[in-house]
């Protein structure tokens, strides 16, 4: 891996002074291989994911607290999906919790902005996905003026003390921002009108949204450069090549999951006794 890689992905991808308006979405930072070689590596990184998932798993089955958030933001169509059926879908999901986050149901508009996020935190031994997020609230609001800038302007400090309890908690959060290049996700959403079995993707608010994309590079910098913190950093995806994305992705997690320095719990039993046991039935 280090022969394929010029620095940590954490590394490569954090957002630290990075400006939206001068990413490369085509880009990608830190791998030096191809599409073919990335595509070829995801089996085999996906495995390595998929055994330290299970050992964070082990370990809240067997009384630990920790567990793993992963913070999935961006346009439609810049790959949310694929990384969860991709990436995700590579461990077991006996561990996973995924939740996705659209438009605020009546009973969850009744409530604070981080009520409905905080009932889905993941529980100890769990890898918790979050397909959009409570980002929503700063993102999509303030770019519509869904609620006074006096609402959403002070909900960027209440996400850090938000997160910080989070992390406090046992959770190790990754914040991955996706985005795509509007000549990437108009191709990506022809594509969708062009396939049948594709329409239930498709929802006309994707045009409309496409016309607010300098208020969204100006929301999505907001948050970058408010919410960026070392407790809940924020990684930064140039997300026009699918299979980048998807390798990225998988690193970022193995390099969380492996921070946690877990290892396979301890029997709580003889086993010595348990096989002569076993031989005996």
């Amino acid at each position: 891996m280090a022969k394929l890689w010029t620095e940590p992905v954490t590394t490569a991808l954090r957002a630290d002074g990075l400006r939206v308006a001068d990413l490369d979405t085509s880009a990608t930072p830190g791998f030096l291989g191809g599409k073919q070689l990335g595509k070829s590596m995801l089996p085999e990184r996906g495995e390595v994911l998929s055994v330290l998932q299970e050992k964070l798993f082990a370990h809240g089955r067997t009384g630990g607290n920790r567990r793993v958030l992963l913070i999935l933001q961006g346009m439609d169509t810049a790959g949310k999906g694929g990384i969860v059926r991709h990436v995700i879908g590579s461990v077991d999901p006996q561990g996973v919790d995924h939740a996705s986050f659209g438009v605020p149901t009546e009973e969850e508009r009744a409530h604070d902005f981080l009520w409905r996020i905080r009932k889905r935190l993941p529980a100890a031994g769990q890898l918790g996905v979050f397909d959009r997020s409570h980002y929503e609230d700063v993102l999509v609001v303030r770019v519509h003026g869904l609620v006074p800038q006096s609402e959403w302007e002070q909900r960027y400090d209440r996400i850090n003390a938000f997160e910080k309890e989070v992390a406090d908690s046992g959770t190790t959060i990754v914040k991955v921002a996706m985005f795509v290049s509007l000549d990437e996700q108009k191709r990506r959403l022809r594509a969708r009108l062009e396939r049948p079995d594709k329409y239930w993707k498709f929802n006309p608010a994707d045009i409309t949204e496409r016309a607010f994309w300098p208020e969204y590079q100006k929301a999505y910098q907001a948050v970058l450069d408010r919410t960026n913190t070392d407790y809940a950093p924020w990684y930064v995806l140039p997300a026009d090549q699918k299979w980048y994305s998807r390798l990225a992705v998988t690193e970022l997690l193995i390099d969380a999951l492996t921070g946690l320095n877990l290892d396979w719990p301890g029997a709580n039993f003889d086993v010595a006794e348990q096989l002569r046991l076993l031989d005996q039935s």
